[in-house]
């Protein structure tokens, strides 16, 4: 792929998936036809540089509709956005669910990460693959956690055209799974070959075993409250929060959030308040509210369940977040393996804009906000917030170096608050309840409810609800732990294993933090003893090598050493497993004291967490 532009043409088909996104082309020089259009007249400097955020709108618009992007693709939506090609081509070359070669209009996602890999996901693979050959017209490829881990093992079928259907499978049979059965090869076939058959998907409630519960905070409405039904919301206490906020002004809302306490739940625990007041402090305008709704960690749903169970909870809450920080846009950077949760949102942001919920003027308020969705497609360093900001630019979602951080510079080189979906909702309890309120629940340091993401060896995996301060143990005894528990995993990938006489430890960033292991974003993966340990670090050391941006050496690098040494002592290929353990031990300090960002930072957690806590190669 070159800088200049080739000669490749564009078909029919991606040509009006681009123009659908973009409008017709206003010149020759963006493609149109020249009878109707003037060639010495082209788009350029600062009107060709504010399209450039397009780029991941269009990208996503030729990949749904043909299912590839091709070179003519490529090359006309380059012209349209006065795009380098070689620019574009990086950026599409960096997400997992793009491809550039030519592949079938169906592609089939078998997810093989942590939870669906102990529930037989190469079993189901295997299976799938040798029922989907070349001339069934699927591509069947195995994926990096689908966020489905309560239906482990799970499935998502994509199919691309201008009437594009999706579909899940897990937990028995497309789209409407029982939580408590492996999905079969037969359903996951079926729906591969018709999707637009597939049965629904099982609803939102099916992943919270406690609903209907009317008391939970955070889960109460999952179950009980039309997801689809703006009203209903509203019903059951809907923009009560968002009243009180404009009440309260900005500068109170931000008081509220400070005095509860709330620490933020992607993992870093960040307290809320302080970047609240820090972006809105800040002089230089505008200022831009993101939600970071990429959540890829493995073992990690709870944001999709609620974005899928409650979607109107998260649009009041981003709205009152961009009150008190003086956003006036907002960005809901949303996972591309969550098709049903894209629906959700997108209707739910249309009916509370045609009800003066979002727009001009919010509840007569004079408050300007409206909120635009973004797709992520397959790319776990997108969770990192500034890798994030790139992406939205339409530049590869590589980190940036801090500071300056995003409270100064963030989207768009502009003031920026990132929260996640969990983060955000937790704003509707603090003002509906208020400050001290909210803050008595759970602990001192840790305040307000937590959702856990619970999978693999329990009875009723799913998301749990439960004030800060809860054991381990208690959390697992809801969960219904199986006999012959061998190791849980906090924290995902990038957190660390505890042994089953570990279970009190208390559930908070300071319990976690004491008993030298991290409650990250509430993963709780519990592990049985016919779960083999070693093949269990070697996917998460496949893992992160997969999913390294490769911008920095030591990430770059150390990963792939860490899963070669990983290879060598599981495969007893290796003269010396001490000498191996040693180098790992080496190559995971140099990651995390030199990786520019958290993923090269963690990626050696849950390894070294396993060979000290639990002795994995002993």
């Amino acid at each position: 792929m070159d800088l200049r532009f080739g000669d490749s043409k564009p078909t029919d088909e991606e040509r009006a998936a681009v123009d659908a996104l973009l409008g017709p082309p206003e010149s020759s020089w963006e493609g149109a036809d020249r009878s109707d259009a003037d060639l010495r007249w082209a788009r350029g400097g600062r009107a060709a540089r504010d399209r450039r955020d397009l780029l991941l709108p269009g990208l996503h618009a030729l990949n749904d509709r043909v299912g590839w992007i091709s070179e003519g693709g490529l090359d006309y939506l380059c012209r349209r956005l006065t795009v380098p090609p070689s620019e574009a081509y990086g950026v599409a070359t960096f997400y997992s669910m793009f491809s550039v070669r030519p592949r079938p209009a169906t592609v089939l996602h078998v997810c093989t990460d942590l939870a669906c890999a102990a529930a037989g996901a190469p079993r189901l693979c295997e299976a799938a693959e040798a029922r989907l050959g070349p001339e069934s017209g699927v591509t069947v490829e195995r994926s990096p956690c689908l966020g489905l881990c309560e239906r482990a093992p799970a499935a998502l079928v994509v199919r691309a055209g201008e009437d594009a259907a999706g579909a899940t499978a897990g937990g028995g049979v497309t789209r409407a799974a029982a939580v408590s059965a492996p999905a079969a090869p037969d359903a996951v076939v079926r729906a591969a070959l018709a999707p637009e058959n597939a049965p629904e998907e099982p609803p939102a409630a099916l992943a919270v075993p406690q609903a209907p519960d009317p008391g939970l905070l955070l889960l109460g409405r999952v179950g009980t409250v039309d997801p689809a039904d703006l009203d209903d919301y509203r019903a059951h206490g809907g923009y009560t929060a968002l009243r009180r906020a404009f009440a309260l002004g900005p500068a109170g809302v931000i008081r509220e959030v400070t005095d509860s306490g709330l620490l933020g739940r992607g993992g870093a625990a960040f307290p809320t308040g302080r970047k609240w007041q820090a972006t809105a402090s800040q002089p230089d305008h505008p200022h831009y509210l993101v939600c970071n709704a990429d959540e890829s960690e493995p073992g990690t749903f709870k944001d999709r369940v609620l974005m899928e169970g409650d979607p109107y909870a998260l649009v009041e809450a981003m709205t009152i977040a961009a009150y008190a920080t003086g956003a006036r846009h907002g960005y809901l950077y949303l996972r591309g393996e969550y098709p049903r949760a894209l629906v959700r949102m997108e209707h739910a942001i249309a009916q509370a804009r045609a009800r003066g919920l979002l727009g001009d003027d919010v509840l007569g308020q004079g408050f300007s906000f409206d909120i635009e969705i973004r797709r992520g497609a397959g790319a776990y360093i997108c969770g990192e917030e500034t890798a994030l900001f790139n992406s939205i630019e339409g530049f590869r979602g590589e980190p940036r170096s801090k500071p300056p951080f995003p409270v100064e510079k963030g989207l768009f080189g502009k003031p920026t608050v990132a929260n996640n979906v969990e983060t955000l909702v937790n704003v509707l309890p603090v003002l509906t309840l208020g400050a001290q309120a909210y803050a008595a629940i759970g602990t001192g340091a840790s305040t307000g409810p937590k959702l856990f993401c619970v999978s693999g060896s329990v009875d009723r995996p799913g998301i749990y609800e439960l004030p800060f301060g809860a054991t381990l143990g208690e959390l697992l005894t809801l969960a219904g732990v199986r006999d012959g528990l061998r190791s849980v995993l906090l924290g995902g990938a990038a957190g660390g294993f505890v042994r089953p006489d570990e279970l009190d430890i208390p559930l908070t960033f300071e319990g976690t933090r004491e008993a030298g292991t991290t409650l990250g974003s509430g993963v709780v993966m519990a592990f049985d003893d016919t779960v083999p340990l070693p093949r269990l670090l070697l996917r998460i050391a496949e893992f992160f090598r997969d999913e390294s941006c490769g911008q920095c050496v030591p990430c770059r690098v150390g990963t792939v050493r860490q899963e070669e040494a990983l290879h060598r002592i599981a495969e007893r290929t290796g003269a010396d497993a001490a000498a191996d353990i040693t180098l790992l031990r080496e190559v995971g300090r140099a990651m995390r004291d030199a990786s520019i960002c958290g993923l090269g930072q963690t990626a050696w957690n849950a390894v070294e967490s396993a060979i000290d806590r639990l002795g994995a190669y002993e």
